[in-house]
């Protein structure tokens, strides 16, 4: 099975993620840490994505989650896919807390602009970690795991 977790910075993904895989015993890859795979940009891009195939499958479960819009190319149909999201504020105040209290202006201004990328994109689940921690959003993702799969 393959979930794809993703959403803006300081939403609650990685750790929705690490708490999911331990139930489903799922390797998790982040970002472009795919990238390690080959030596170069294109081989490594297309070795990731035939893992993904692989994955939506049955063969493994995996578990990709990425913070940039752009990687949503990667993804191979029949994915499950989870949208991570958390009001401005509340990414703000998340950020602030990962820099100890230090926020740049450019960074507070990037994180504004980002606000909302994902909005558009058709996800099978959208979770808002404003209202739910961490451990609620992973038993929801997988009820709803095992409401499609009949498990």
């Amino acid at each position: 099975m393959l979930i794809v977790i993703y959403g803006e910075s300081c939403t609650g993904k990685s750790t929705v993620a690490e708490i999911v895989g331990e139930k489903i015993n799922a390797k998790i890859i982040c970002g472009k840490d795919y990238l390690r795979m080959a030596k170069s940009e294109h081989e490594a891009e297309c070795a990731f994505t035939e893992k993904l195939k692989t994955a939506v499958s049955g063969d493994e479960n995996i578990i990709y989650v990425f913070a940039e819009p752009e990687l949503a190319r990667l993804l191979p149909c029949g994915a499950f896919s989870v949208y991570v999201k958390a009001s401005i504020d509340t990414v703000l105040e998340r950020f602030r807390k990962r820099m100890h209290g230090n926020m740049p202006d450019a960074v507070k201004n990037m994180l504004i602009k980002k606000h909302g990328c994902f909005e558009k994109f058709t996800h099978d689940m959208t979770l808002c970690t404003d209202e739910l921690q961490s451990e609620d959003c992973a038993e929801q993702i997988l009820n709803k795991i095992k409401t499609i799969t009949g498990d």
